[in-house]
C-alpha cells in the first residue's frame, strides 16, 4: 500500500513527538472501499512537565479532519466537497478530499494498555501500514512479541508458523492466552450489530470474520495478523474472497453489498463454528497467563528512556525535583 503523503503531513503536525503512527481500520483489515477514510493510530511522548504535576493532560489526543488534495491543509468537519465531473461519486469525493481521524495515547498509557488483554493496541503496534516509526518503536515490538525461551537457556526466538501452535517452551512478551477474551467480546458485539441491520450488509460481517480469525491465529501462533485476506491464506474459507470482492465493489448502499436470508443463515452457523474454534485454540494455547516480570521491567526501562531522553528541559526539571528537599 502506498501511503498518501497527506498522512505524513498530518503526523508531522502533531503536538507531541510520536513513537509511531500506523494505519488501522479497513485498510489494515484488507477490505477498504474506494471511499474509506483513514484511521491513524499511534503513541506520543508527553514532556516531563506534563506528567509530574497534579494533573496529567493530553494522555489521549483525538482529532478528526479532512485534508484537501490541492492544499494539504487540514479542515475540521465531516462533509465532502462538491463532486467534480468524471468518475464515480465515491472515487470523485475521495480524490477531492481525504477523510481521516487520528487517535494517539501517551506512551505510559499505551504501555499500560499493552499489559492488559487489549487486542486493539497490539494491532496498532504491529500494523505493517506504517506512517511514522522510530528505533524505539522497533524495540517496543521486540519487547512485546511472543518469544519463546528454551528450558536449556538458549536464546529467545520469535514464534512462527501458522496452523499449529509453536509456543513449545517458556513464552515472554505481553501477549497472553487471555487476549482471546478481547476477540470473543469484539466478535459478539460485531455480530449483534450485523444482526440488527435490515438489510444485512457485507461490511459488518467481514468485521466478524476478521476478529474471529485474528483471535484464533493469535492463540495458535502468538502473532498478530489483522488482514483478513492474509489470514484466509491459512484458513482457506471459500466464502471470504467473495465477501471481500463485494465489499470492494463500491459504495455500501449498492445491492451487491447486501445479503440474502439464506446467506445470513449460513454465516450464522459459521460464526458459531468459528467461536468454537477460538475457544479450542484458547484451551490449547501455550501462551502465558500474564506478562512476565522481565517484560514489565523492559517496558518500564523503555518508558523512562523515552520520557527523559526526548526532552532535555524536561530532564533538567525532573532532576531539580529529585534533588530538592
Amino acid at each position: 500500500m502506498t501511503i498518501d503523503p497527506r498522512l505524513h503531513r498530518i503526523v508531522a503536525a502533531q503536538p507531541y513527538p510520536l513513537l509511531f503512527a500506523t494505519i488501522s481500520g479497513s485498510h489494515l483489515y484488507g477490505f477498504p472501499s474506494p471511499d474509506s477514510d483513514f484511521d491513524l493510530r499511534g503513541a506520543h511522548i508527553l514532556p516531563v512537565e506534563k506528567v509530574v504535576g497534579l494533573e496529567v493532560g493530553d494522555e489521549t489526543v483525538e482529532k478528526e479532519m479532512i485534508v484537501e488534495a490541492d492544499s494539504g491543509s487540514p479542515e475540521q468537519g465531516t462533509g465532502r466537497s462538491p463532486e467534480p465531473a468524471g468518475g464515480t461519486p465515491a472515487l470523485r469525493a475521495f480524490a477531492a478530499r481525504l477523510e481521516m481521524d487520528i487517535v494517539s495515547h501517551d506512551v505510559k498509557k499505551f504501555f499500560g494498555l499493552l499489559l492488559k488483554k487489549n487486542g486493539y493496541v497490539l494491532e496498532r503496534l504491529y500494523s505493517p501500514l506504517i506512517v511514522h516509526t522510530t528505533p524505539e518503536h522497533e524495540e517496543l515490538k521486540a519487547i512485546c512479541s511472543a518469544h519463546q525461551r528454551s528450558s536449556r537457556g538458549n536464546e529467545a526466538q520469535t514464534a512462527a508458523g501458522k496452523s499449529q501452535s509453536l509456543l513449545t517452551s517458556v513464552p515472554t512478551g505481553v501477549i497472553t492466552k487471555h487476549h482471546s477474551h478481547h476477540y470473543f467480546g469484539f466478535a459478539e458485539t460485531q455480530w449483534k450489530l450485523f444482526s440488527k441491520e435490515s438489510p444485512r450488509r457485507v461490511k459488518p460481517l467481514l468485521y466478524v470474520y476478521r476478529v474471529l480469525l485474528t483471535g484464533i491465529y493469535l492463540m495458535r501462533t502468538g502473532q498478530i495478523e489483522a488482514n483478513l485476506v492474509t489470514l484466509n491464506d491459512e484458513f482457506k474459507l471459500p466464502y471470504i474472497a467473495d465477501l471481500v470482492a463485494r465489499k470492494l465493489a463500491g459504495p455500501e448502499n449498492l445491492a451487491i453489498g447486501r445479503l440474502l436470508d439464506a446467506e445470513v443463515t449460513f454465516h450464522e452457523s459459521e460464526y458459531q463454528r468459528l467461536r468454537g474454534e477460538l475457544q479450542a485454540a484458547h484451551d490449547a494455547s501455550q501462551l502465558p497467563e500474564s506478562p512476565s516480570t522481565e517484560t514489565r521491567s523492559a517496558l518500564n526501562d523503555l518508558l523512562l528512556r523515552l520520557r527523559l531522553n526526548r526532552n532535555l528541559a524536561g530532564t533538567m526539571s525532573l532532576n531539580r525535583i529529585l534533588t530538592t528537599d
